[in-house]
């Protein structure tokens, strides 16, 4: 069994860490370079920094925070917020950045995930998905008036992967819709069929996020994540609802993630990543051993 993953997440506004719940209520946690170099002495698999305003001033601050945390990281870096074409995706990887993650453009106009495929590698660009339930929507698309991002997907587009079909649909009464725009805007598609899209078009990694369960601390949403994780052939990242150890296990073992993403739980020190790590080899998950200095305590 491959060694699975734990990765932190810094929320990045104005050149500093930010938290939240449910993608609003922001609060200062912390410098993001410092904070990054900690959770990478602690055993951090990966880090992830996303622009959450995303506005012009914004990008170039953080592509200045990735430039100075590559620096010192050895462990990947993603970077995500703001991402649009092919041409952000080539700056945010010469900033230092291994990995890009790329949300509300690719909805807007999926053909980026497969340009940026072409000319920098499937396993550079990770298609960010940001979902909440929807209870009694029977329909396989989302019919009411609400704004929209695409109506259909395009046809005879390039295919670089193929998805598995999923042993398993989600529940007919709770489906999973697509919203972009830091999870203000309702997209008119489904969650785990936009993830079979995405990894259609070229995505070789999926960042999948929980709207409703985003800084809740009540575990991540596991029909999605597994719904998700038995649609598609590359690895899903479980995101949002982080409040212990036994929810990262449930999130990798019982939803089939190939990683968690954790933040709050860290940033407030609630625990550390050498003690979930502890937590999972208990359970009999791999992980990748975490360094003698740091142990199970920050």
């Amino acid at each position: 069994m491959l060694t699975r993953r734990v990765i932190v997440c810094l929320d990045v506004k104005g050149g500093r860490v930010v938290k939240g719940v449910q993608f609003v209520a922001l609060r200062d946690v912390g410098d993001p370079v410092e904070m990054a170099a900690l959770y990478e002495a602690e055993g951090a698999d990966e880090i992830v920094f996303l622009d959450i305003s995303a506005s012009a001033e914004e990008r170039s601050t953080l592509l200045d925070v990735a430039r100075r945390t590559a620096e010192r990281l050895f462990v990947p870096l993603t970077i995500g917020g703001g991402v649009r074409t092919a041409d952000d995706v080539g700056r945010v990887l010469r900033a230092g950045a291994d990995k890009v993650s790329i949300n509300s453009a690719a909805v807007e106009r999926p053909e980026v995930l497969t340009e940026s495929a072409r000319r920098f590698g499937a396993q550079c660009v990770v298609a960010s998905i940001d979902a909440k339930r929807v209870s009694g929507v029977g329909a396989r698309r989302f019919d009411d008036d609400a704004p929209r991002d695409r109506g259909s997907f395009p046809v005879g587009e390039p295919v670089l992967s193929e998805a598995k079909e999923p042993p398993r649909a989600p529940h007919p009464a709770h489906r999973f819709r697509v919203y972009t725009h830091g999870g203000r805007t309702p997209a008119d598609l489904d969650a785990v069929e936009w993830a079979r899209e995405c990894v259609r078009r070229g995505a070789g990694e999926i960042l999948l996020t929980s709207i409703d369960r985003d800084g809740a601390r009540t575990g991540y949403d596991l029909e999605l994540t597994r719904a998700v994780a038995d649609a598609v052939d590359v690895p899903v990242v479980a995101s949002g609802g982080a409040g212990s150890a036994e929810h990262v296990r449930d999130a990798i073992v019982d939803a089939h993630a190939d990683a968690a993403l954790v933040a709050g739980i860290l940033h407030d020190g609630a625990t550390t990543v050498g003690a979930l790590k502890a937590a999972l080899s208990a359970a009999g998950v791999p992980v990748r051993p975490v360094p003698a200095a740091a142990g199970a305590g920050r």
